[in-house]
């Protein structure tokens, strides 16, 4: 995840991140300039078509689309933005629940039993690396698909690392009952924060395997790729070659979008704008241990 002074207008404008979408579709906006320039190229000396030629109405129509396609991406970057976001309060969740369950853990245990402290120091940060793993597992994203991925090796959906991790616990904690280290009222305490862990997953896995549906998204791209296309054939007549610079920003801006979109809808990738789960564990890690210690 990117950490970046919001207030620092200069740096944000004129330093180009890893991250950042014009490197990325730097080889396409060559391509669309190019193609505006063949346009243009072709209309006034090619084929030299008269300003009142049908072709100068163009321009409404695409007046038109441009408010199409805007409520488009409107729609399309929000969504994605929701799943960022739920994301993140499901990891700030797990970050609480984790606290919590150390600090009940740590009021009921006898302070001298330091083998079952030492156990939930270790098993309690684990759940959240677990978790990490699960959701950046390609299996993970093809959960639901109905086709077969023989390409994936061992794609075995049997294994689900973090319920085997949350059953340790709640296996532990039932035999602390069974040796009369907790009490029953004890165990129903401690017992929210354990269905919490699994529920946080099952959320994840929602999101994780769940995209925006392929029609919606594959119909963006080729309403993009179409609104390009026609871009140069109205606007020529009045940009001459000025249309290139014009339709190439154009292009930037709404494939930029899109591509902002994309990547943030997963936000348990590995990219710099997802999320930092990695961080968020080692914190969990150390708040544990200072609870517990």
């Amino acid at each position: 995840m990117i950490n970046y002074n919001t207030k620092d207008w200069l740096v944000n404008i004129f330093v180009f991140k890893k991250a950042d979408t014009l490197r990325q579709l730097m080889p396409l906006i060559l391509l669309v300039s190019a193609y505006s320039t063949a346009i243009v190229y072709i209309e006034t000396c090619w084929l030299k078509v008269s300003p009142d030629s049908p072709l100068r109405h163009f321009t409404v129509l695409q007046t038109l689309l441009s408010f199409v396609i805007s409520m488009l991406l409107v729609f399309r970057t929000n969504t994605a933005y929701d799943r960022w976001w739920e994301g993140r309060k499901l990891w700030g969740a797990l970050v609480n629940n984790s606290r919590n369950l150390s600090i009940k853990m740590n009021a009921i245990l006898p302070h001298n039993d330091l083998k079952n402290r030492q156990f939930f120091q270790r098993i309690i940060p684990i759940f959240a690396v677990a978790l990490q793993q699960h959701l950046q597992s390609e299996t993970t994203r093809l959960a639901l698909d109905t086709e077969p991925h023989p390409e994936i090796p061992d794609f075995d959906q049997s294994k689900h690392v973090p319920n085997q991790v949350a059953s340790l616990i709640a296996t532990k904690m039932h035999l602390l009952y069974k040796d009369n280290i907790i009490t029953g009222d004890q165990l129903i305490t401690v017992n929210a924060e354990l269905q919490s862990f699994l529920d946080i997953s099952g959320a994840c896995e929602r999101i994780k395997n769940t995209p925006i549906p392929y029609s919606y998204s594959v119909f963006i791209k080729k309403f993009i790729f179409i609104y390009i296309i026609a871009l140069p054939i109205g606007l020529s007549f009045t940009l001459d070659y000025l249309v290139v610079p014009v339709v190439a920003f154009v292009f930037y801006v709404l494939a930029s979008l899109e591509m902002i979109a994309e990547e943030i809808e997963d936000p348990f990738g590995a990219d710099d704008n997802d999320l930092p789960m990695t961080r968020i564990s080692e914190n969990i890690k150390k708040n544990v241990e200072d609870i517990l210690r």
